[in-house]
């Protein structure tokens, strides 16, 4: 038996078909929720607690029903006068807690002004500088800033004692004081520095210098394959060492046995015992020309950075392999180590897609921050010896962090050129060496740029093979060593003779110019 189908007009069919469209999607997920009465008071309880609990306590004035129409019109202020006698009411955490088995009295519950009589009486017991000082405060209450919200025309509040010694029953009110402007701190003074010695010896560029702890003499690494051993005093030569089939790239001389480390172009990264002046150890992993070298200050341990995007630290004694630090995508051109977290910190080489600074947990390899402020490639880095700070030298401009986390300071603009080595002593001034052959001294707190300095090449050379490729004070701190592209050695060291009044500070604050990023 068949049913009969009832017909029905396309009109409430179409109508059908909407309505059941409509309690289809009526549950919207997209659309807010109704806004719960007791849920959104609790919020905003917690939201007050959470960044207003330091001013919650401030007394807020309770408006008598009794006050005439228009009283809370724009530019009507209403203080508090004499014999007014309002009532306060705390609105924060309550100024007597009670404690266990304690119960507020009616006394305590409720907070009263306190008379103008008795706060000039108290005014007048307190010392005079101080009495002042306090007179002199001009911040108003929050009472006042609730009444006077929104006024065309908002006036400064009154010079009265009563709202200035004792805002808010007997606490000063120091959170509305008016800030200090920012200003720049003036730069310390520093000597000029001047050429002092040129050593030659080298058949090639200079790549690298290290000066030893005991601060007798010092060692290079240049293009000619060689390593050359300098008396620090003299500048006379005194051993060269050879093993290296390539350009020495970097130097360092152990501060806890008598080693020295070097690597090269040449893939190699060799260990020199100076008591018989040979190789004793070669550290293999690399991939390509090992760029530079650090060794760790506390344990022994050595890193070493590479064309090959990596860094790798070595365990000096037994030549292990412990860790490959790898993340970054291009050379890494250079690689500190330091005593205090971050332990290693490397900057990149070539170009602007990786032009990054890492630094890395030596407990687990990895990396704990990339800094990506640089624009262009990072091949100098400098520790500060006192400050747990850092600097990075770029050919966009030099940049000072914070550690642990790599948080920026400010920049360092006007070595326009590509940095190659800096060093930093503790007195504050840093040196930027790049491959124009210019150098630049700072004073390190403030950026004040005090000195440049263009040096000749030595004779016989041309003027483009002036370039920057290594710079290092020596332990006194007194002498700065630059190794350059014109073959020689340099060394520097302050005016003696120089004083403030000979050689001012020029220094003009461009406190609008400083990028913050």
């Amino acid at each position: 038996m068949t049913e009969d189908v009832q017909k029905h007009s396309v009109h409430t069919l179409v109508f059908r078909s909407l309505k059941r469209t409509h309690d289809m999607f009526v549950a919207d997920h997209a659309k807010p929720v109704s806004l719960d009465e007791t849920s959104h008071k609790v919020k905003m309880a917690a939201k007050l607690r959470a960044d207003y609990s330091a001013v919650l306590h401030m007394p807020v004035l309770k408006e008598g029903k009794d006050r005439p129409l228009g009283s809370n019109m724009p530019g009507n202020q209403n203080y508090a006068q004499p014999g007014d006698d309002p009532e306060y009411l705390i609105t924060g955490t309550h100024a007597y807690p009670s404690g266990p088995g304690v119960a507020l009295t009616a006394d305590t519950q409720i907070h009263r002004n306190p008379s103008e009589g008795g706060v000039h009486a108290m005014a007048l017991a307190l010392p005079p500088s101080q009495a002042r000082l306090d007179a002199s405060r001009t911040a108003a209450g929050v009472g006042d800033i609730h009444r006077n919200a929104g006024g065309a025309e908002r006036s400064p509040a009154p010079h009265s004692h009563a709202m200035s010694l004792l805002e808010g029953g007997g606490t000063k009110n120091s959170s509305l004081v008016a800030r200090k402007a920012p200003t720049m701190p003036k730069p310390q003074w520093h000597a000029p520095w001047k050429l002092f010695r040129v050593i030659s010896g080298h058949l090639g560029w200079v790549r690298s210098i290290a000066v030893e702890p005991g601060n007798q003499w010092f060692v290079t690494g240049a293009g000619d394959r060689t390593i050359k051993i300098w008396d620090l005093a003299s500048g006379k030569l005194k051993l060269s060492l050879t093993g290296h089939i390539s350009t020495v790239r970097g130097v360092a001389v152990s501060t806890r046995s008598p080693y020295l480390f070097s690597c090269g172009e040449d893939k190699q990264v060799k260990c020199w015992d100076l008591e018989y002046n040979k190789v004793i150890r070669h550290y293999h992993g690399h991939l390509s020309a090992v760029y530079d070298l650090d060794l760790h200050p506390t344990i022994d341990v050595l890193v070493t950075c590479s064309r090959d995007a990596t860094a790798r630290v070595w365990d000096i004694r037994s030549k292990a392999n412990v860790h490959t630090l790898s993340g970054h995508t291009n050379t890494v051109a250079t690689v500190r180590c330091q005593a205090a977290e971050p332990q290693i910190i490397t900057g990149t080489d070539k170009g602007s897609h990786d032009s990054t600074i890492r630094l890395w947990d030596l407990i687990a390899g990895k990396t704990r921050a990339t800094l990506t402020n640089h624009k262009k490639s990072v091949r100098a880095l400098a520790l500060h010896p006192r400050q747990y700070t850092l600097a990075s030298g770029s050919a966009d401009n030099i940049k000072q962090w914070t550690f642990p986390d790599g948080n920026f300071i400010q920049n360092l603009s006007g070595h326009n050129a590509i940095i190659n080595a800096m060093a930093v002593n503790s007195d504050g001034v840093l040196v930027s060496g790049a491959d124009n052959g210019t150098i630049h001294l700072w004073d390190w707190r403030t950026g004040y740029n005090f000195q440049r300095i263009h040096a000749a090449v030595q004779p016989g050379s041309l003027d483009s093979e002036s370039g920057i490729f290594a710079c290092m004070f020596d332990h006194s701190e007194s002498r700065l060593i630059t190794a350059e592209a014109d073959k020689t050695i340099k060394v520097y060291k302050e005016d003696d003779t120089a004083t403030e009044e000979s050689h001012p500070i020029n220094w003009k604050p461009e406190i609008l110019k400083r990028k913050r990023f």
